[in-house]
C-alpha cells in the first residue's frame, strides 16, 4: 500500500508538470530512490508503468538512479528529479 501511495503523489506531481506546460504528453521522467524508500528500480519501474496506464506519463521514458547511503537524509524518498514534456 506504501508504494502505492507514493506513486498516486508522484503522477499527480508529473500530471502538475505537464499541465504548467501545456503538454498533454510527457517523455521522459527521473526520478531517484531513496536507500530505504522500500524499492528497487525494477519495482519502481513495474509500479510506474502501471500507475502511468491512462496518463500523461504513459510511455514515458524513465531515468532511475537509487542512493545507497541510509543516512542520507533523503534516504526513505522518491524524489521526483525532472519531468520532459513534449
Amino acid at each position: 500500500m506504501h508504494e502505492a501511495s507514493l506513486l498516486v503523489n508522484l503522477m499527480h506531481k508529473i500530471e502538475s508538470v505537464a499541465k504548467e506546460n501545456n503538454s498533454s504528453k510527457v517523455t521522459k521522467v527521473k526520478v531517484t530512490l531513496g536507500a530505504l524508500s522500500h524499492f528497487t528500480e525494477d519495482h519502481f519501474r513495474e509500479h510506474f508503468e502501471s500507475s502511468s496506464r491512462g496518463t500523461v506519463a504513459e510511455g514515458a521514458r524513465l531515468d532511475v538512479t537509487s542512493l545507497t547511503d541510509i543516512h542520507h537524509p533523503l534516504a526513505q524518498e522518491v524524489i521526483l528529479e525532472s519531468v520532459d514534456v513534449a
